[in-house]
């Protein structure tokens, strides 16, 4: 998918910080608290809701209420005039719905398409499935995250194996992936320096949670939670997770908690809504691909050669890259096929550091990588990551 005239203003988005499972937004509804985020977001740029003619909602892990999604979503944003779509896409989600956005202005669709990222992996739901032609009547059951980390209908792996399948077939050691690990929680290092300035050009921070009246602070989060201390002899320490494996809990990510929004409008419009008019934003392109079965890690490689092919670069033309890493081995094998240093790519940090709260990940790294080609006085860059069914997603942007 290649876009025309689909802008995104520059500063025209928001993250929170993502929590670690069972932390400080373990107990908040995931799109009630994007909805809390856009307005303290729209407040803090003096924007208006009427800006915006559709809302999309991407989220992968249902919650009460979410039938009505993107309607909901933008009646509590202050907009009930305007309607949307709801998008799953498991971890290219973030990718897919601002894609979906961008297609939307593309198209004329939509003028100025608001596209929101929100999920909880805490406390996900447990559902039961009626089955009156089971024994005696009885049904199915499955925990929503839980079982969806641990098992792939089709392939019948969990995500894990998949890594490890990854790593044997192009013999990743484990030490190649300690090093990528600790070369990423370096990297993160950099967003905290100065106070974190790298992360407040987007993050809003600190993020009070409120209670579901907005009158009560519940909690108060200034960065991150759930960043675990790296260090080469810590990972080294570390016993791999699957016996006779080479994964380790410090070269995975964690699942985590959070949301994301991101504008996508036309050229004139976004440089109206800017932060810095003379830093245009251009969303070029959008692509995904598939792998073999069991063997997800790989899927980003296709997936970022085509997004690349219809931007019509090269990757070594990409001023900045950043991956959704849910294993170390993702970025190992994507640096050994495309020609990359571990070094070079994931400044500021990734998913592999920071966490996974699914369908707003991919949306923090791209809006991450705005922010870093912004660092670099523009140029292109691309984003791309896997997702469940061996699957990945990439977008390239241009900014300047």
């Amino acid at each position: 998918m290649k876009f025309d005239n689909a802008f995104i203003p520059y500063g025209g988005y928001w993250s929170t910080p993502f929590t670690k499972w069972q932390g400080s937004l373990s107990n908040s509804h995931a799109v009630e608290l994007a909805a809390q985020a856009g307005r303290k977001w729209m407040a803090t740029r003096d924007l208006s809701p009427e800006h915006f003619d559709s809302v999309l909602l991407g989220m992968t892990v249902p919650q009460k209420s979410t039938l009505y999604g993107a309607p909901w979503l933008a009646a509590m944003l202050g907009n009930d005039k305007v309607t949307g779509t709801a998008i799953a896409q498991a971890c290219a989600t973030g990718a897919r719905t601002l894609a979906v956005s961008g297609a939307e202005v593309t198209l004329g669709n939509s003028h100025t398409s608001l596209a929101v990222t929100a999920d909880r992996c805490s406390n996900g739901p447990h559902i039961y499935y009626p089955n009156p032609a089971g024994p005696g009547g009885t049904g199915s059951k499955e925990d929503w995250v839980m079982d969806s980390f641990g098992f792939d209908p089709y392939a019948r792996n969990s995500m894990l194996q998949t890594a490890e399948n990854v790593a044997a077939e192009a013999g990743i050691s484990r030490e190649e992936q300690d090093h990528c690990a600790l070369v990423r929680f370096n990297q993160y290092q950099e967003a905290l320096a100065d106070d974190r300035a790298f992360q407040k050009r987007y993050m809003l921070t600190p993020f009070e949670v409120m209670d579901r009246k907005g009158r009560k602070v519940l909690a108060s989060v200034e960065t991150d939670e759930g960043v675990f201390p790296t260090t080469a002899e810590g990972l080294a320490k570390l016993r791999p997770v699957m016996p006779e494996g080479t994964v380790t809990f410090g070269s995975q990510t964690h699942p985590a908690d959070g949301n994301c929004g991101m504008i996508v409008t036309g050229k004139d419009k976004a440089a109206e809504l800017s932060r810095d008019a003379s830093v245009p934003v251009q969303l070029l392109s959008y692509a995904e691909a598939r792998t073999q079965k069991g063997y997800m890690a790989k899927a980003t490689v296709p997936a970022a050669r085509l997004a690349l092919e219809r931007a019509g670069i090269e990757v070594g033309d990409a001023k900045a890259i950043k991956t959704h890493n849910p294993f170390a081995v993702n970025d190992v094998f994507m640096a050994k096929e495309m020609g990359l240093e571990i070094e070079s790519f994931n400044n500021y940090g990734s998913s592999l550091v920071f966490g996974h709260p699914q369908g707003p990940t991919g949306m923090r790294l791209i809006i991450e990588l705005i922010e870093e080609l912004a660092i670099k006085g523009g140029g292109h860059g691309l984003f791309v990551g896997c997702a469940a069914g061996d699957t990945s997603a990439a977008v390239v942007v241009k900014v300047g």
